[in-house]
């Protein structure tokens, strides 16, 4: 009996692997990182343009892929829960990098450590 209750268990562990059920209308990759481009895009002119409401920006992209915002939030959900955000922001980088081939030596300038920093005495 109690190799049984052991063996309930046992299949009741194993058939509850996944953390998140894959959403009804899950986004692929490669679209998820054309919007996170855009959006990055729509971010930058918030900097430029401060106090000035650009929800309608995020809007316009979403409809600009044919998706909707709920279905845009259950996918970014479920990539960041499986582990594969940073694989979608990566590809979403080399998306504005190539709209953009000049922004390629600010991002390397900001990723790359400075060796020439002076040291400090004490």
């Amino acid at each position: 009996m109690r190799r049984l209750i052991c063996f309930f268990m046992f299949l009741f562990l194993v058939s509850c692997s996944e953390y998140i059920d894959q959403p009804k209308n899950l986004l692929d990759t490669k679209t998820m990182s054309e919007i996170m481009a855009d959006l990055s895009i729509n971010d930058q002119v918030s900097n430029t343009f401060q106090g000035k409401n650009l929800e309608s920006g995020t809007r316009y992209i979403l409809k600009n892929h044919n998706v909707k915002a709920d279905d845009f939030v259950e996918s970014y959900k479920y990539y960041v829960a499986k582990g594969k955000m940073n694989k979608i922001v990566e590809d979403a980088q080399e998306i504005l990098l190539t709209k953009d081939p000049k922004a390629k030596d600010f991002v390397k300038s900001k990723t790359t450590p400075k060796t020439d920093l002076p040291k400090l005495e004490r």
